[in-house]
C-alpha cells in the first residue's frame, strides 16, 4: 500500500511540474505559454519632457525614456501627423530619445505621439503627450 501511495504522489508531482512549465513558462513575465512562443516585454514610455501642456517655442526639443525596446529603429514619433526625426542613446537598460518639434508649427496645441513597433502586436506600445506651441520663436 505504501508503494502505491508513493507512486501516485510521484506521478502527481511530475505532472504538476510539467503542467506549470507548460502553462506558466516558469513564471517568467512576458513569456507565452506553450511551445515555441517568443518572449515579449511590452515597451514602456515615460519621463516626457517638456511636461504635459507646457508652452514651448516652435522647434523646441523634447525627450522621453523608452524601456524594453530592442533597437531604436522600432521607435517612431509624429507631431500632428508630421514624422519627426529622433536620436536615441542607449543608457542601459533604456533609451533616452530626443527630437525637435517641427519648425512649421506655430500657435497650436500638438500631441507628440510615440509608437514602438515589435515583431508581434502584443509587443507594441503607443503613448504621448500634449504641448502648446507658441506663436513666436521666443517666450517672454
Amino acid at each position: 500500500m505504501k508503494k502505491i501511495v508513493f507512486l501516485v504522489s510521484l506521478l502527481f508531482a511530475a505532472w504538476g511540474s510539467g503542467y506549470a512549465a507548460e502553462h506558466h513558462s516558469g513564471h517568467n513575465p512576458g513569456m507565452g505559454g506553450g511551445g515555441g512562443g517568443s518572449a515579449c516585454m511590452k515597451p514602456h514610455l515615460s519621463k516626457f519632457l517638456p511636461a504635459h501642456l507646457t508652452t514651448v517655442v516652435p522647434g523646441a526639443e523634447f525627450s522621453f525614456i523608452a524601456l524594453n525596446v530592442n533597437k531604436p529603429e522600432q521607435i517612431s514619433v509624429k507631431v500632428k501627423n508630421i514624422p519627426v526625426p529622433i536620436e536615441a542613446e542607449f543608457k542601459d537598460p533604456y533609451y533616452l530619445v530626443k527630437g525637435r518639434l517641427p519648425e512649421a508649427l506655430h500657435g497650436t496645441v500638438a500631441r507628440i505621439n510615440i509608437k514602438v513597433t515589435g515583431k508581434s502586436s502584443h509587443c507594441e506600445a503607443e503613448n504621448g503627450w500634449l504641448v502648446t506651441i507658441a506663436e513666436q520663436t521666443k517666450l517672454e
